[in-house]
C-alpha cells in the first residue's frame, strides 16, 4: 500500500502504526510480517508491505472484524491516509527476501493480452537483480481484490482506494 501522510501527523502516525496498528494486524491469523518505508526524498509518501500466509487472509473473518471495527486511535488516523493505492497481491515471482534499509517499487500494468510476455520479462529481470550487490530481494506481485464489500476503514478515509495492477519491488541497501 502507498499513501501520503500529512507531515503534521507524521510523529503520531509513526507511534500509532508501530505500537497499535502493526501489532493488531500481525495478531491476525495469516499475517506473517509487515514493513513500513518512507519516501527517500523526505516527502509525505509511505509504503507498507504485509506478507501473508495466503491471499484468503484478506477476506478472513478476523481481518474483516478489524477493518470494520477500528479502534478509536485508528479511526482518528484513517482520514490522514491520503491518495491510498493498494495491491492485494499474489506473488508471481520472488528472489531473496532478506531485511533491507531501502525499497524501490514500480507500479505497472501489462498491455491487453500481454500478461505472459510481461511476466516472463520481469521474471528474467528479477533473476538478474538477485545477483546485484546490495540487493536482498525482488518480487513481482499481481493484484486480485478480495471478495469483500467496502470496509469501515475505507469509508473513514473518505474515498475508494485506487489499485496497482502489478508491482515490481526490490529491496536492499544501496549507497
Amino acid at each position: 500500500m502507498w499513501w501520503d501522510m500529512d507531515p503534521a501527523m507524521k510523529a503520531e502516525f509513526e507511534d500509532w502504526h508501530s505500537h497499535e496498528h502493526f501489532p493488531e494486524r500481525l495478531g491476525i491469523p495469516g499475517f506473517r510480517r509487515g514493513t513500513r518505508w518512507t519516501s527517500a526524498s523526505g516527502g509525505e509518501g509511505i509504503f507498507v508491505m504485509y506478507e501473508l500466509e495466503a491471499h484468503g487472509t484478506l477476506s478472513s473473518p478476523a481481518y474483516l472484524e478489524r477493518l470494520n471495527t477500528p479502534s478509536p486511535w485508528s479511526t482518528k488516523m484513517m482520514p490522514h491516509h491520503r491518495n491510498m493505492v493498494r495491491c492485494q497481491s499474489h506473488v508471481l515471482e520472488t528472489r531473496g527476501g532478506g531485511v533491507a534499509g531501502q525499497a524501490l517499487t514500480v507500479r505497472l500494468s501489462p498491455a491487453t493480452g500481454r500478461d505472459d510476455e510481461l511476466r516472463s520479462a520481469l521474471a528474467s529481470l528479477i533473476t538478474t537483480l538477485g545477483t546485484r550487490p546490495g540487493l536482498t530481494g525482488s518480487y513481482l506481485l499481481r493484484h486480485e481484490a478480495p471478495p469483500i464489500a467496502q470496509t469501515t476503514e475505507q469509508k473513514i478515509r473518505g474515498s475508494s482506494d485506487r489499485v496497482a495492477g502489478w508491482v515490481l519491488a526490490s529491496t536492499g541497501d544501496i549507497a
